[in-house]
């Protein structure tokens, strides 16, 4: 007699009978448990296997975040369910959404600086040198209006943010410096006048690349006229180019 299975018992084994009739081997069903695992658990393991990358995971999320959102309106929580870590990791490595929020704002910055020390503008000659730091820092801003976007956000919060990092000041100093640099050459070989501070040259091509992004929306409705078209960016950034080398020449 044939004996029957005993109701309510379940293997954990699946046996499957293959085409020839012979039976195949167990197939594990996946334990319940796994599927069931503490948030903090799964994030743990990424996070020690490659802490460099969740943090930049979290960052990038965060900027994009910031950038939507405003600081006040960003959720940490939002920022940690489109990262592979949790609301309470990102507080344990960044404090505060403040803290998250001032670290976003220096890694924007680090960004910018570092490209600039990849231009080898001392190969140059001073005008020249001055013309393409212009072109790149007007194509930065162009390229990037999300860097655009953190810096008014940060400006509607008065600075108090940049004012607490302890990384800015040493960061962008070195966009003065280089400045110096060049205009110092250029005073020496007699193409560029005397008497300009090396910050006012800074704050006009500054000035100039950020309006062209900041204002897109704004101008278009107003004057009906597309910054961000490509013949007009390109004309546009020959103006900037042209503004900041007659400013300083003899």
């Amino acid at each position: 007699m044939a004996t029957r299975p005993t109701p309510g018992k379940k293997s954990q084994e699946t046996l499957k009978a293959s085409p020839t009739g012979q039976k195949t081997q167990p197939r594990k069903v996946p334990s319940r448990r796994s599927k069931a695992e503490p948030d903090g658990q799964r994030t743990s393991a990424s996070w020690t296997q490659d802490p460099e990358g969740v943090r930049r995971d979290i960052l990038a999320t965060a900027r994009a975040e910031f950038v939507e959102n405003g600081l006040s309106g960003a959720r940490v929580d939002k920022i940690a369910a489109q990262t592979s870590t949790s609301k309470r990791m990102i507080y344990y490595y960044f404090g505060d959404k403040e803290g998250l929020y001032r670290a976003v704002l220096e890694e924007a910055y680090a960004g910018i600086r570092k490209l600039e020390k990849n231009l080898d503008l001392g190969a140059l000659k001073p005008t020249e040198a001055l013309a393409a730091l212009t072109g790149f820092t007007f194509d930065y801003h162009a390229d990037n209006p999300d860097f655009v976007r953190l810096v008014m956000v940060e400006n509607i919060h008065h600075a108090r943010h940049l004012a607490t990092s302890s990384k800015i000041g040493a960061l962008n100093s070195s966009a003065i410096d280089m400045i110096r640099e060049i205009y110092g050459r250029g005073l020496e070989d007699g193409v560029f006048r005397p008497g300009i501070n090396p910050i006012d040259i800074h704050l006009t091509i500054s000035a100039l690349s950020f309006y062209n992004v900041s204002n897109q929306a704004s101008i278009q409705q107003v004057f009906g006229h597309d910054m961000a078209a490509p013949k007009a960016r390109l004309r546009r950034r020959h103006s900037v180019i042209d503004t900041v080398t007659q400013m300083v020449s003899v």
